[in-house]
């Protein structure tokens, strides 16, 4: 069956929570409140794009991103989480067609660039690599990785929003 990516409906809210709790519940570096931080981020105005993977009428994966901020003041960068595929979908692909339409985007959009904290094998497939001169305090230089996609690189510590702090 087909997997379409699309934007996220309003009446896709539940799913995604669903989804999001049932793709981290095994994770081995979670914590366990990536659906929170979703909500937190739609909430705050702050989901600057949110993408669902469906198949058929099931919502089997979803990418958000959202603003993230440099120390240096350099704008327009994002960040990329979380990123959910139902546990009996993965390693299908749904998870890097949701990277590519979100990475996608952002050029489109104008987009600096873009962060991710995750696995470097995984996520230098998308051309992500760990950029010195982007640091997130307190987490291992290789598994903060940042991809350049307008301009020049920026030189500081990076900023999620407080929406990642959330818990429920």
């Amino acid at each position: 069956m087909t997997v379409t990516i699309r934007t996220e409906h309003p009446a896709d809210i539940t799913a995604i929570e669903q989804l999001t709790r049932a793709a981290f519940a095994d994770a081995p570096h979670t914590s366990g409140t990536e659906q929170a931080i979703v909500n937190a981020l739609r909430r705050a105005g702050q989901l600057s794009l949110s993408l669902v993977a469906q198949r058929g009428g099931d919502i089997v994966g979803h990418v958000a991103l959202s603003p993230v901020s440099v120390s240096d003041g350099t704008g327009n960068w994002f960040g990329l989480a979380p990123v959910s595929v139902l546990p009996a979908c993965q390693r299908e692909g749904i998870g890097s067609r949701l990277i590519q339409a979100a990475l996608a985007h952002l050029r489109q959009t104008g987009a600096g660039g873009c962060v991710v904290l995750g696995d470097p094998g995984y996520y230098g497939r998308f051309g992500f690599v760990a950029e010195p001169r982007l640091v997130l305090p307190g987490v291992p230089a290789e598994y903060f990785q940042s991809i350049l996609l307008d301009g020049a690189w920026p030189n500081g510590e990076v900023s999620y929003h407080e929406s990642f702090n959330a818990t429920q």
